[in-house]
């Protein structure tokens, strides 16, 4: 049976996927007497028109690199981690410790435990279901999405009890040092004459996401680590036959899984708000889900559906802005997109397998039926008179 090619499938499908769901949403886009032209410039415009636009597109990109990378690792050993949300929750109590209260002497310094801090807390709230699911058999996706619940609730009552300020009534941390205040886009590549992203949130954070992607692609891909995660999302009686331990790969799966989801604080927490508040991930956590299957769980396929999202987010921000079309409509689209990427995706794979497997049998047929040459003289033809 001729197979997709793999181009096909990391390409063409979400290609196709993307498509569909554009025309939906123009649909649904004239239904409320809009036009959809106007509205695609316009969310063009003000998601990679500008600096600005790109600042703040680049920022949702980095949160969900963070948490799709999250979801990706779980997912290439069967496992699917719904709990992002809460591991970011909690990675940036973190953040917000590690910043608080140790005297920083710069950022970069700062930064590297920070993003281990995060890293820790989220990978420890995600070992508890990794443990209940690899020794007492409950179930990943129900214990992951009852522990962001969970989540919310430590981090509301440590804001409102032990890290809130003497005297202020909101439930957040206090400002963070100026010395842990992460370099902006803005300070890093405006010159004196040419301000670039001026007031956009991204931050240097991007380019520890993109290391990121680079490091769990050298993981699943490069490694004896990699290659006992992989093996056992495919096929867990082959796994264990082959002497891997499944409680192993499950708890370092999961903890990888939640040290990524954890590590979104370092954008979110120290980049952007330098403070810890309440509701500081803003769904990424979910948003992460919806990253992966779209990139395949492949890094840079990971990489490419955040920059895709994050320009949902800040063009949607736009037409919500400066058009009738109310932000309910925005959370629509973007729902259209993760649907036809996500639940819809043998939509459009099955029709695309089999055309591909009727030119594999159109070209096979063409080989079968071209005259076959036949042997070759064995006495060599006269030279031609010169």
């Amino acid at each position: 049976m001729d197979r997709m090619p793999q181009w096909a499938d990391v390409v063409l499908i979400p290609l196709i996927s993307l498509i569909l769901a554009a025309i939906l949403s123009a649909l649904v886009i004239l239904g409320i007497g809009e036009d959809p032209v106007a509205a695609v410039r316009m969310m063009v415009n003000g998601a990679v028109g500008s600096t600005y636009g790109w600042g703040y597109t680049l920022y949702y990109a980095t949160n969900f690199m963070f948490t799709g990378l999250a979801v990706a690792v779980a997912f290439h050993a069967r496992l699917f981690n719904i709990g992002g949300e809460g591991q970011a929750m909690l990675g940036g109590l973190g953040v917000a410790l590690v910043c608080l209260h140790v005297p920083w002497p710069h950022w970069s310094v700062a930064l590297v435990a920070a993003a281990i801090s995060a890293a820790a807390f989220g990978a420890a709230w995600a070992a508890i279901p990794a443990w209940l699911q690899a020794r007492r058999g409950s179930h990943i996706v129900i214990t992951t999405i009852m522990f962001n619940y969970i989540a919310a609730a430590v981090l509301n009552y440590m804001l409102v009890t032990a890290l809130r300020p003497r005297g202020s009534m909101d439930p957040a941390t206090a400002r963070f040092p100026e010395a842990v205040h992460l370099p902006t886009f803005q300070q890093i590549f405006s010159s004196a004459g040419q301000p670039l992203f001026r007031g956009a949130p991204a931050n240097i954070s991007f380019f520890v996401a993109v290391f990121a992607c680079i490091a769990v692609w050298a993981l699943i891909w490069r490694t004896r680590l990699g290659y006992e995660i992989r093996a056992y999302g495919h096929s867990e009686t082959g796994a264990r036959y082959a002497g891997i331990s499944p409680f192993r790969i499950t708890m370092i799966a999961m903890l990888i899984s939640g040290g990524l989801a954890g590590m979104m604080a370092i954008n979110n927490v120290m980049g952007e708000a330098e403070r810890l508040v309440l509701n500081a991930t803003e769904g990424a956590g979910f948003i992460g889900i919806a990253v992966a299957l779209m990139g395949r769980s492949h890094p840079f396929g990971v990489f490419l559906a955040a920059i895709l999202f994050g320009f949902l987010y800040q063009g949607g921000a736009e037409l919500a802005l400066w058009t009738n079309i109310p932000r309910e409509l925005i959370v629509v689209i973007q729902a259209l997109v993760i649907l036809f990427t996500g639940a819809l995706d043998n939509m459009v794979r099955m029709p695309l397998e089999r055309l591909f497997q009727a030119i594999g049998r159109k070209r096979r047929d063409a080989g079968e039926g071209a005259p076959k040459p036949g042997p070759r003289s064995a006495q060599h033809e006269p030279e031609p008179e010169p």
